[in-house]
């Protein structure tokens, strides 16, 4: 080192730096690697997994909304009985759970299958149901009718939960054979009559400044419209399509239940829409007796004159399709489109207990 000429008291001292090295002839040094290499592929990663999900939604939702194959048979789930399952005799239960509101569905799936099978010797129709539209309601026991007298298979029926309006109209179909009809303990029934829903949004409309101002070809093309009150003239033709339902449910009623076929005030003092328990309905006569699956199952045997220990008691599942096994065995794929909501706003009787407003659609 060379001394460097002090200023003031210090002395600096200056190091000589050698001379770097040239890189040689095709090195090229090492970079750092940056983020940005891997976030891109990460969000490549995301693109490919977004793009596969959606793949797989539509396949399932086309699925979905493919019809099912007629006459495609449902799959068959051993319950009771026969443990080694040789027997060829069998008793099926028809499930009907939930609102009554469509047609050619899983009940009329099950119905078929039933009445087809030659093994089938009898029926438990086990209902959980609050009811439904007056017209499915009517559908189902018309075929389940048919299925006890033409295919000669007796049924008897099993309530669970609710079995109310609709739901007790369908029981009708065991007929009149006696000890059919039973009810667990905690089971509401009854609930005999018709309803027609209206309400009236005409405030509510006012509030937002929104008139009603339809053309029609006369004046009851519009009745029961949601934007004003209902008008007497309205209400009375309402009134007729509802007793003449009404009717038809008692006459349901007197035809299939004993207990009402000499005694009509009878039954007039029970149709007035009013829920029962199971102890209520029993006393009452709407049910024969108070006893859970078992016992409507072991009935059923009884009167198909089968041998207990060589019958197989089975139940119906659903044949799940692709869009069922991606999407879940409930969905639909479905919007909620112009013609849904023309359905829902058409005046519609009911053979229903609810305390809610009837703003429902099949899924059947």
């Amino acid at each position: 080192m060379e001394p460097i000429e002090p200023q003031g008291h210090e002395t600096i001292v200056q190091a000589q730096v050698a001379p770097q090295a040239a890189d040689p002839p095709g090195y090229y040094p090492p970079q750092r690697r940056g983020r940005g290499g891997g976030l891109l592929l990460f969000f490549i990663l995301i693109l490919v997994i977004a793009l596969g999900c959606s793949f797989l939604l539509n396949l399932a939702l086309l699925a979905n909304q493919t019809p099912s194959r007629p006459g495609r048979a449902l799959q068959e789930e051993y319950i009771a009985h026969d443990k080694f399952q040789t027997g060829t005799d069998k008793v099926a239960i028809v499930s009907v759970n939930g609102a009554i509101l469509g047609y050619e569905g899983y009940l009329k799936q099950q119905i078929d299958q039933a009445s087809a099978d030659e093994h089938v010797k009898a029926v438990v129709l086990r209902i959980d149901s609050p009811g439904g539209t007056v017209s499915a309601s009517d559908y189902y026991y018309h075929h389940l009718s048919r299925l006890r007298t033409e295919s000669n298979k007796p049924i008897v029926v099993s309530m669970g939960a609710i079995a109310a309006s609709g739901g007790y109209y369908l029981s009708m179909a065991a007929g009149p054979n006696e000890k059919t009809v039973f009810a667990e303990p905690t089971t509401f029934t009854g609930s005999i009559g018709v309803v027609i829903p209206h309400y009236n949004f005409s405030g509510l409309l006012d509030q937002f400044g929104i008139e009603e101002d339809s053309v029609a070809s006369h004046r009851l093309k519009t009745m029961g419209s949601l934007a004003r009150e209902m008008t007497e003239e309205e209400r009375a033709i309402f009134q007729q399509l509802v007793d003449e339902g009404f009717a038809r449910f008692k006459a349901i009623i007197r035809a299939n239940r004993p207990t009402f076929q000499d005694d009509g005030e009878a039954l007039e003092k029970l149709a007035t829409g009013q829920i029962f328990t199971a102890e209520q309905a029993k006393r009452a006569g709407l049910v024969d007796e108070i006893g859970f699956l078992e016992e409507a199952v072991d009935r059923a045997i009884e009167l198909a004159g089968l041998d207990r220990n060589n019958v197989q008691v089975i139940r119906y599942k659903r044949t799940l399709g692709l869009g069922s096994l991606l999407l879940g065995a409930n969905a639909r794929g479905r919007a909620f489109d112009l013609a849904q909501m023309i359905d829902l706003s058409a005046p519609r009787p009911y053979y229903l207990a609810t305390q809610l407003p009837l703003l429902v659609r099949s899924g059947d």
